[in-house]
């Protein structure tokens, strides 16, 4: 058996498949809550409940999205251009780190725009540089990005530890390290006095918004593309692949930075080693599910991060584990590529 090409797919192929995918994920989802007790339909109600039911649960699932937003774009950017950015985690918690060092009382009396400008500025040039190294150790030497990016997750995971257990630890914490909390005129404010949805979701959507524009209406966005469907056929004709491939890590690692830089700012005010529950590879299966489109990140991302919120709330209400979210996200990502591959090409004996 051989995979061959389908030079038009039919509408039923292209909305059908999809379809399939989703039916499949909720028949595996539906497998799992009856294995752990519960009845289907009342635990997909409870996780819309829960995820959208209420102004609260809503703004929550917002919340939750923001750092999936950034994220899903750094690697959705990236993997337009074939340049495979598993290391978002890293580059997360650099931004984050960029901020806590700079928003703590380094620029104390600077007014709160310039604040927000300078530390999102380092946050993105913090991530920048973390992806800039493994793309050019793929362009000058031929090494993989995936293990160098997904190893550095490692490296600056441990960085940041070190760092918060001894220059950058609050000498007022007791216990947990941390770092000390961002000046107050340093903080993203709140969108809706009282509940957690910051700022930060609106920068998402001016991001999400800009990358599409930059993808779709400019010269760099056009050769991202023609990198990215055939690096050696863009070569030829002109393009200059490597520089293509360094701007695009640099944008890819800056996006997926302002993800720590908005969770810092926005939500928690200091940094601490469970900033992020795994946004870096959360950010993955947005993209995937988007299809790479910077504006579908956002509908992705909220998607996902109902998935998340709704699980907590029906997790407590009815008794069944809140891990079948993990699983409905991987069914559904694994399903959903197999879809789409299934539309361009078919099977065929060889």
């Amino acid at each position: 058996m051989r995979l061959e090409p389908i030079a038009t797919p039919s509408v039923a192929r292209l909305v059908g498949l999809p379809a399939a995918a989703i039916g499949a994920t909720l028949a595996v989802g539906a497998g799992l809550v009856l294995a752990a007790g519960g009845a289907p339909l009342a635990v997909f109600g409870l996780i819309i409940e829960g995820a959208a039911g209420s102004r609260f649960a809503l703004l929550e699932t917002l919340n939750r999205a923001t750092p999936l937003i950034f994220t899903g774009l750094a690697v959705a950017v990236a993997f337009r251009a074939r340049l495979w950015n598993i290391g978002a985690e890293a580059q997360l918690y650099l931004g984050a780190l960029a901020a806590v060092v700079l928003g703590t009382g380094a620029l104390a009396g600077w007014p709160a725009a310039a604040l927000t400008v300078v530390l999102a500025a380092a946050a993105m040039a913090a991530g920048a540089l973390a992806l800039l190294f493994p793309a050019l150790l793929k362009t000058r030497l031929g090494v993989d990005e995936v293990v160098t990016t997904l190893l550095l997750n490692f490296v600056v995971l441990l960085f940041v530890s070190m760092l918060l257990e001894g220059p950058l630890k609050d000498p007022r914490a007791m216990g947990w390290p941390q770092s000390a909390r961002l000046l107050p005129e340093a903080r993203l404010p709140r969108i809706v006095e009282g509940l957690r949805l910051h700022w930060g979701f609106a920068l998402a959507l001016i991001a999400a918004v800009l990358v599409w524009l930059v993808q779709t209406r400019t010269t760099f966005g056009y050769e991202m593309r023609a990198v990215g469907l055939n690096s050696r056929a863009a070569a030829y004709a002109g393009i200059p692949v490597g520089r293509v491939i360094a701007k695009t890590a640099l944008l890819s690692g800056g996006l997926a930075a302002l993800a720590g830089y908005s969770e810092v700012a926005g939500l928690r005010g200091n940094l601490t080693l469970a900033l992020s529950p795994g946004f870096g590879y959360t950010g993955i299966i947005v993209a995937m599910l988007a299809l790479l489109n910077p504006l579908g990140v956002v509908a992705a991302a909220i998607f996902v991060a109902g998935i998340f919120v709704g699980a907590d709330s029906m997790s407590r209400a009815a008794g069944v584990p809140s891990y079948i979210a993990d699983i409905l996200l991987a069914t559904a990502l694994l399903a959903m590529v197999l879809a789409l591959m299934f539309t361009r090409f078919r099977l065929s004996r060889g």
